[in-house]
């Protein structure tokens, strides 16, 4: 439990004044437990590191202990190297239940020297459908690179090394639900999707080349209690500063290759609200 103001300065500036739950350089072992692929996703190194590996047996993946209710979350992922085509590596925040919230990162693979895609979406009392795609301007696939998640009240921003590349803002004012009530786990799986990952299913996962294998470090957690307990004046006055929205406007113009808000084919009657403000 950390009780004082904390400065925030990674892309959002924040002055906290009040007492948040902080999990700091956190332990796999301790933080998570491996629900899917046996032996294929894997922790050493003290607990200090994780991968998950897919073949064509089987995918992997894990999940966190805990339940979170707003903060920010960060990892730092190593993504599948070489012919990465039909994988998908997904990191995200979800709860469960048909009405279920869900948070998403999703890495799609492509053939060797083409760019992956982040795929970005956001759910809401089980509705979806709030796609946003960028490439990245680095190959993920090197080094690891931290991917977080800022979620508030008024917002989720989605961040790539402390830059952020979306903002869902609360637009419950318009009748748009907003995930607020909900304590979600933190997930990550890797897996085969090669029906519809990578040019609508044309290319093929090219299973010479598994296993498969991402890597994760440095998870990190500074949230509330998974009971909500907060300050609403701290958490509410969290914000993107002017260099933060100059930052996600660069990499909205410069990366982004999808945004659902300017889809015209796909909501030919007017696009949902959220989109007009």
């Amino acid at each position: 439990m950390v009780c004082s103001k904390i400065l925030w300065h990674v892309g959002v500036l924040v002055l906290l004044s009040s007492c948040i739950v902080a999990a700091y350089g956190g332990n796999f072992h301790q933080d998570f437990d491996l629900i899917w692929g046996g032996n294929k996703a894997k922790v050493f190194n003290g607990g200090q590191l994780l991968s998950l590996s897919l073949d064509k047996e089987s995918g992997s993946g894990f999940q966190s202990k805990k339940e979170y209710l707003f903060g920010r979350i960060d990892m730092q992922l190593k993504l599948v190297a070489g012919n990465s085509a039909g994988t998908v590596t997904a990191y995200y925040l979800s709860s469960q239940g048909p009405t279920h919230d869900e948070i998403d990162f999703e890495f799609l693979g492509n053939v060797t020297g083409e760019p992956y895609i982040l795929h970005t979406n956001v759910f809401a009392q089980g509705k979806g459908g709030r796609e946003q795609q960028f490439y990245l301007w680095f190959d993920p696939t090197k080094n690891f690179h931290t991917y977080s998640i800022i979620w508030n009240p008024q917002h989720i921003v989605f961040m790539v090394d402390n830059t952020p590349i979306r903002e869902f803002r609360n637009a419950e004012s318009l009748g748009v639900p907003y995930p607020k009530n909900q304590p979600m786990r933190i997930y990550s799986s890797l897996w085969n999707a090669d029906d519809w990952a990578t040019r609508g299913g044309l290319i093929k996962t090219d299973w010479t080349k598994a296993p498969f294998i991402a890597y994760y470090r440095n998870f990190n957690a500074q949230t509330a209690t998974s009971k909500g307990q907060y300050s609403n004046q701290a958490w509410q006055n969290q914000q993107l500063d002017a260099s933060s929205r100059r930052r996600l406007r660069w990499v909205q113009r410069n990366f982004m290759i999808y945004n659902y808000c300017t889809d015209h084919k796909r909501f030919p009657q007017g696009f949902p609200p959220e989109c007009r403000r």
